[in-house]
């Protein structure tokens, strides 16, 4: 990130993140885009967005919003609101730009964004990554990212909460 900027101003519309990426292709720039719930920020993420970075020029990362998160995850998810999750992770030095969608998948995000590599975590089969058939007919790729084993904010999660004294 740039001297004086902001995390916060990374955090597009999709329609804002549409007109970048357009942009970036015009410059001749790969454009990367990974999505997730990203909720207790982990070195996994950081590991993944990385490497998600180093296949482009450009990475967009698509966060889930809290409703969708809460369908995923259960009624005590997010513990970190949207909004706070996509500052943190647009103010990593890999990711350019972030978008928060609702929808129960990413594949609006993919359709309108239209990336040259779609990269999701390791921990996905390929046959299970939403969108994929979609990049790969447009002539992009799919790249499944390496994984921290035993890092994951659900344990992260269960970790915290185990350690917390009972309530009477």
């Amino acid at each position: 990130m740039s001297d004086g900027a902001r995390a916060r101003d990374a955090i597009l519309s999709l329609e804002a993140a549409r007109l970048a990426v357009r942009r970036a292709r015009r410059r001749g720039e790969r454009v990367v885009l990974s999505n997730g719930c990203f909720d207790l920020l982990h070195v996994g993420h950081l590991r993944s967005l990385e490497e998600a970075r180093s296949l482009g020029d450009r990475l967009v990362v698509a966060i889930n919003s809290d409703a969708s998160v809460r369908k995923l995850k259960g009624r005590d998810r997010p513990v970190i609101p949207a909004r706070q999750r996509a500052e943190l992770v647009a103010s990593l030095a890999c990711v350019d730009w972030v978008v928060v969608f609702g929808g129960a998948t990413p594949l609006r995000v993919i359709k309108t964004l239209e990336p040259d590599v779609l990269a999701k975590g390791g921990d996905w089969k390929a046959d299970a990554i939403v969108g994929a058939d979609f990049v790969i007919q447009g002539g992009g790729r799919v790249v499944r990212l390496g994984q921290v084993r035993g890092v994951r904010s659900s344990r992260l999660i269960e970790r915290i909460r185990s350690s917390l004294p009972k309530r009477r």
